[in-house]
């Protein structure tokens, strides 16, 4: 599951940072960024390791 959380969470900072540079979308992207962010956060503090 934590592999699954990571993925989606580099795919969410990867569309956001595309989002930013590339076009002018508006919140959305923004709203990718929390969604990656809490990702990332909701591993480190459940403690599973990526294998």
């Amino acid at each position: 599951m934590s592999n699954i959380l990571y993925l989606v969470a580099v795919v969410l900072i990867i569309g956001w940072l595309i989002g930013v540079f590339a076009y002018s979308v508006g919140g959305i992207i923004h709203v990718l960024l929390v969604i990656a962010v809490i990702a990332i956060i909701y591993n480190l503090v459940t403690g599973r390791k990526a294998l």
